[in-house]
């Protein structure tokens, strides 16, 4: 079950708010359709109870807040626009890939493919994807956590009718196995026929503002009934002669009256009808004609004549101030509410006041949207007034480190950025290796002084800005496009994955160099140099340092292209700077410093572990090591800080 109460988005600049006091309710078991035309504030209504976007109000999921679930990915499966994937990733890479965020087995990806006919087209590209296909991958990957509640904003929109059919059996099977269905449409016809033989409802918003709660059975026979449009300039005149010769004729006859126009649509009567008692009146007719099909929000029904049959409040008369009459059979005199339509006190019309919607969590009397039993209150932020929605990220992967390789190597581009710099590096290393001047080691890592990096490490460096340029570009783990998780569990998975790559791809450079030059000049050519351990933790530090300073510079900027300038900042910027420090005359040395290490220490470490000390300081004293170094504090404290200060979790 799901139970909104008072949803008002944020002000912004004195504007009215998108969503003011909307309180209603989907039940389980039942496919609900949040109806309303462009504009009405559909997709912002479904924003707030994602917590997607600031406001007040709270949402109940099963009774707890979605901040209050511990894997929502189980809980509620959403749809917002398109499948927010790599276009060039395939359809099944992309299920498993959020297969690890929601921590549920890979195989279930196969399993959603079959659910949603694409179990022939798991090797196509998100890309090349008709628009039906790309409908039905996205509810495969809200149906991925197997949730008991289901949002989706617009399913069917640009969907043929047989892939409208499709989509709206799915949710009628969804809801019939118990589950909650809430979907927004502006097709009145569409709400009707998506419940089907469900018992479901529809939810009629205009404005950001309730306007009914009805039953489908009954929108299908208020909302959708065969009508007579007639406009005269005596329309007031014109409804009340039709109401008065109905009720003599013990016949149900229902007039609504737009009080701002000319206009009537009268239920239950014919044109010939119609047409006859205005000319036995002497009444003029503009239009008289057969209509079936949706008005518009349903208006408030109500007698005209009698104080006391007249609407009080803010919340008595639908848009555009109209008002209805119907007689019935069964005795003279208006009725205002009948019973073929939502009275207004059960479809809460115009919207319900703050005091209908308190901080206790009360729903509108009647409507059902109270809070259910033994569900937390919420807290009050002021007197009448809902609590205030936060806006909160989205939640990090459950499997980060899973999800991070399935990321990266879920797509070409890591094969092909490899595949570069190996080239690149074999034939760079061979020319060096011709002339014979320059050294072995940056021979073997095709580093030449003309280059400010070396092509493993430039490649590294990219593949680390994509980690996060491609998050905040396609963001796969956001149920809203623009919002990427801030965890720091899924930076660790980043920067584990990152240096991994980085000293595979160091260590492939080094073995492709030395196997060309083998090749071309002979075995003699390649030795293996005294000092091996020290140049191999140095050439290591280089790529892991570049692929890190990639990564986090994307993840604060939120664009790979920050990243890779951050990575050529490195050799441009800082190691200039790091060589024009000033220099005191007399230096002091660090001789000695693993056995004063040894001394402090409480455990006792080997002997051998003062080479590798000895290594790592020898790469920071380069200027190349401690232009990184900086680089990388800086880049650290940059990210933390922009983190904690948007309430980074694990």
């Amino acid at each position: 079950m799901l139970q909104a109460i008072g949803l008002t988005s944020a002000r912004h600049r004195g504007l009215r708010p998108a969503v003011d006091d909307l309180t209603f309710e989907a039940g389980s078991g039942c496919v609900t359709a949040l109806l309303g035309a462009r504009g009405s504030g559909k997709t912002a209504a479904l924003r707030l109870m994602l917590e997607l976007d600031p406001g007040r109000g709270i949402t109940y999921f099963r009774g707890r807040a979605l901040h209050r679930v511990a894997q929502p990915a189980r809980e509620v499966g959403v749809v917002l626009g398109d499948v927010p994937g790599h276009p060039v990733r395939t359809a099944r890479g992309q299920l498993r890939m959020l297969c690890a965020a929601a921590g549920v087995p890979a195989s279930r990806a196969d399993e959603l493919l079959d659910t949603v006919g694409l179990a022939g087209l798991g090797d196509q590209r998100i890309a090349s994807l008709s628009p039906g296909m790309d409908r039905r991958l996205a509810l495969a990957s809200a149906l991925l956590g197997d949730p008991h509640t289901l949002i989706l904003d617009e399913p069917a929109d640009g969907l043929d009718a047989r892939e409208a059919d499709w989509l709206h059996g799915v949710l009628r099977s969804h809801a019939a196995r118990g589950g909650t269905v809430l979907y927004t449409t502006g097709d009145a016809k569409e709400a009707a026929r998506a419940a089907g033989q469900v018992a479901g409802r529809v939810v009629s918003i205009d404005g950001g503002r309730l306007v009914a709660d009805q039953d489908v059975v009954e929108f299908a026979r208020t909302r959708l009934r065969p009508r007579v449009a007639v406009r005269s300039p005596h329309a007031a005149r014109l409804a009340a002669v039709v109401s008065r010769e109905a009720r003599a004729a013990r016949r149900s006859v229902e007039v609504v009256t737009e009080a701002s126009s000319s206009r009537l649509s009268v239920y239950g009567s014919s044109c010939a009808e119609i047409g006859d008692t205005a000319f036995r009146h002497g009444l003029p007719v503009h239009q008289l004609a057969d209509e079936i099909g949706d008005t518009g929000p349903v208006v408030s029904r109500v007698a005209p004549a009698g104080p006391a049959a007249r609407p009080t409040g803010p919340g008595a008369t639908a848009r555009g101030g109209a008002a209805a009459t119907r007689t019935r059979p069964d005795g003279p005199g208006p009725d205002g509410a009948g019973t073929d339509g939502p009275s207004p006190d059960r479809a809460g019309i115009g919207g319900s006041s703050p005091d209908r919607a308190g901080a206790d969590g009360s729903g509108p009397d009647g409507a059902g949207t109270g809070r259910a039993e033994g569900s937390p209150a919420p807290k009050a932020a002021g007197p009448g007034l809902p609590p205030p929605i936060r806006r909160r990220p989205a939640r990090g992967p459950l499997r980060p480190v899973r999800y991070e390789l399935r990321r990266l190597f879920g797509v070409r581009t890591t094969a092909l950025i490899m595949t570069v710099a190996l080239v690149a590096s074999a034939g760079i290393s061979v020319l060096l290796a011709r002339d014979g001047r320059t050294p072995l080691p940056n021979v073997l890592a095709a580093w030449p002084s003309l280059l400010p990096l070396p092509p493993a490490a430039i490649c590294a460096g990219l593949l680390g800005a994509l980690s996060f340029g491609d998050e905040f570009r396609y963001p796969a783990l956001a149920a809203g496009r623009g919002t990427v998780p801030r965890r720091l569990g899924l930076l660790l998975a980043k920067l584990v994955v990152s240096a991994g790559v980085a000293m595979l791809l160091a260590l492939l450079v080094v073995l492709a160099s030395a196997a060309s030059l083998r090749l071309l000049y002979g075995g003699d050519l390649v030795r293996i140099p005294p000092n091996m351990t020290s140049l191999a933790v140095s050439w290591s530090g280089l790529t892991v340092g570049c692929a890190w300073a990639g990564l986090l510079a994307a993840g604060i900027f939120r664009v790979t292209a920050a990243g890779v300038a951050a990575v050529l900042a490195v050799p441009v910027l800082m190691v200039p700077l790091v060589q024009r420090m000033p220099k005191a005359p007399t230096a002091r040395s660090m001789t000695g410093l693993p056995g004063r290490l040894r001394e402090l220490a409480w455990p006792y470490w080997p002997h051998e572990t003062d080479r590798w000390v000895l290594a790592a300081m020898r790469v920071v004293a380069h200027p190349v090591g401690t232009a990184l170094a900086l680089s990388l504090s800086v880049l650290i404290c940059a990210y933390l800080f922009t983190s904690v200060r948007g309430r980074v979790r694990w």
